[in-house]
C-alpha cells in the first residue's frame, strides 16, 4: 500500500472494475454496514454514475473518495458517497457533492435525493450545510443488525438544483 500523501490536487475519474478492490477497502474501513462488492458491481452494470476522486498519478494514485448516483426522469438519487477515513474532515465530501450537482444539472435533473442513517449525525450535518433539507423519514429502512434489531430509520433529504 502506498504511503498516505496529502493531495495537492485531485481529479475525478469514472470507476472501473479495476478500482473495485481499493473501493471495497475504503468502504469497509469507513462504515459499520458497508456496501458489498455486488452492490458496486450491480451499480456498474446498471450504468449508474460512479465517480472516483483520486490524487496523484497512476499507478500511485490515492483514492480520496467516491460517489454512486442513479439518474431518474428529472432527479438524481445519491446512493453512496464516501470519503476515505484518512481524508475525512478536509472538505472532500463537498468537492464530490459539487461534482455531483454539476453532473446532475447536465442530465437535466432538478432535484438531488438521498437517504442517510438517522444515527449518522456527521453526514447529516454535511448535507444540511450543503443545502439539503430533511423532507421525510423511512421507518426501518436499513436492515436489522444485532445492535439495531428493528433496523434503522433513514432520513430522506433533497436539494433543489
Amino acid at each position: 500500500m502506498n504511503a498516505l500523501v496529502q493531495p495537492q490536487y485531485a481529479q475525478f475519474e469514472a470507476m472501473t472494475p479495476a478500482w473495485l478492490p481499493a473501493v471495497l477497502r475504503v468502504e469497509q474501513s469507513a462504515y459499520e454496514h458497508p456496501w458489498s462488492e455486488l452492490n458496486f458491481s450491480d451499480s456498474l452494470k446498471a450504468g449508474y454514475q460512479l465517480q472516483l476522486l483520486t490524487a496523484g498519478e497512476p499507478p500511485e494514485a490515492q483514492l480520496l473518495g467516491y460517489f454512486v448516483a442513479m439518474k431518474g426522469v428529472d432527479e438524481v438519487h445519491l446512493l453512496n458517497i464516501t470519503v476515505a477515513p484518512a481524508y475525512q474532515r478536509q472538505g472532500w465530501a463537498c468537492v464530490m457533492l459539487d461534482a455531483l450537482a454539476v453532473w446532475s444539472r447536465g442530465q437535466g435533473a432538478q432535484w438531488l435525493w438521498l437517504e442517510v442513517r438517522l444515527s449518522n449525525a456527521r453526514a447529516r450535518a454535511v448535507y444540511e450545510r450543503y443545502g439539503f433539507r430533511h423532507v421525510g423519514t423511512r421507518r426501518n429502512y436499513y436492515p436489522a443488525t444485532p445492535s439495531q434489531p428493528r433496523g434503522e430509520d433513514a432520513i430522506v433529504m433533497s436539494l433543489a438544483l
